[in-house]
């Protein structure tokens, strides 16, 4: 199912509400089983997490007749609470806690049917300050929810499904021959470099994945993202489109770190979360899947292009792009110079066909962020 296009003078609530009623719409079947089940959610203060709970919460108040979804969220809040996560809590609609996943698990947390694991300082501008944080929480947060898992299933009580969220980054720079990407190209990564941190940690979270789903049969599936972008991603994350949008809204040239060469596919955050709950339900145990778009396959600077052409309509934008550097002499170290994957898995595996083009995820993405400008307060 593919989305309308939405107004160019949209709020930033009428795109979350579209994007809610688009997921909910393409993922009947899966949030149907999860009728009356409880999910505990890592990281759930975060870009992802901000899309997952709205999915559940735009489900429950739309499908009053079902038994809700319960959810327990835990998140150590490293860079602040945001303001709709303490909507969130004021209103009790979840069990919202305080916690450092790198810890033991709180000794309330009962029982719990799903669990996704979304703990993890994605940007690399924040886990190359963190790298020993962003390590423990990829492999020492994830072993305290593998082994959770393990002891519901011999108390008789055995979980449902687990989702793991690794990365595309596990695949480093990959081989010309191997773009686009399938999941079983093994990838060409640097265990010392400045992104090791994070894509190391996330290879060997996948390796404790795939070893208990194999060993003890727990329903455990992994999740590759690749370049998801939208609503929740805070615009001071440091990635290339909230760094580009935030040039715009400041009326800034909008400016180029590299020479605007690299490719990148991008996802929509829309698309990509329909993906990782059919990966949550319908994914084999042990298996990683891709998610993100096949094309288009664009250039920074034609990306930086068209983000200037659409914020022309939308803002009245006059500002141009123009050439900078970093003064971070690893800024570029071990960035891959494409990035694309091969999604014929999630297609054939989980119905996964992402339906929002890169112009309408863009359009919706300036919208949003025109009223979210403020990065401490997203």
């Amino acid at each position: 199912m593919y989305t309308e296009e939405i107004d160019i003078n949209s709020s930033a609530l009428v795109v979350e509400e579209n994007d809610s009623e688009f997921i909910c719409n393409n993922l009947k079947e899966e949030l149907l089983q999860m009728s009356g089940k409880e999910v505990l959610l890592t990281g759930g203060a975060g870009f992802l997490g901000f899309y997952i709970i709205k999915t559940i919460l735009f489900w429950n108040q739309r499908n009053p007749e079902e038994k809700p979804i319960k959810l327990k969220i835990l998140d150590n809040f490293i860079r602040g609470i945001p303001p709709w996560i303490e909507g969130l809590s004021k209103t009790n609609k979840f069990d919202i806690q305080e916690h450092d996943i790198t810890q033991q698990l709180p000794k309330d947390i009962g029982n719990v049917d799903f669990i996704i694991h979304a703990a993890s300082i994605a940007s690399p501008i924040y886990y190359r300050l963190n790298p020993i944080q962003t390590m423990d929480a990829n492999v020492d947060g994830l072993r305290k929810l593998l082994d959770y898992s393990l002891e519901q299933q011999k108390k008789g009580s055995p979980i449902t499904g687990f989702l793991f969220f690794s990365t595309s980054e596990i695949y480093g720079d990959p081989d010309k021959n191997q773009i686009p990407t399938p999941e079983d190209y093994r990838g060409n990564v640097s265990c010392t470099g400045p992104r090791a941190c994070y894509d190391e940690s996330k290879r060997y979270g996948e390796t404790l994945c795939v070893n208990f789903a194999k060993q003890y049969d727990l329903p455990i599936s992994i999740a590759r993202p690749f370049n998801n972008y939208g609503p929740g991603l805070k615009i001071t994350d440091g990635r290339v489109l909230p760094d580009f949008i935030k040039n715009v809204l400041a009326n800034e040239d909008i400016e180029l770190i590299s020479d605007g060469s690299p490719t990148r596919t991008f996802c929509y955050v829309a698309d990509a979360v329909i993906g990782y709950f059919k990966i949550l339900i319908k994914g084999r145990p042990g298996e990683s899947y891709n998610i993100g778009n096949q094309e288009p396959e664009i250039s920074m600077l034609n990306l930086a292009n068209q983000i200037t052409s659409l914020s022309l309509g939308i803002s009245g934008y006059k500002g141009k792009v123009v050439q900078g550097s970093s003064k971070d002499k690893d800024y570029l170290v071990d960035n891959p110079n494409r990035r694309c994957p091969v999604i014929e898995k999630a297609n054939e595996e989980l119905g996964f066909y992402p339906g929002v083009s890169l112009e309408e995820g863009l359009k919706r993405s300036i919208l949003w962020y025109k009223e979210n400008s403020d990065g401490d307060n997203q």
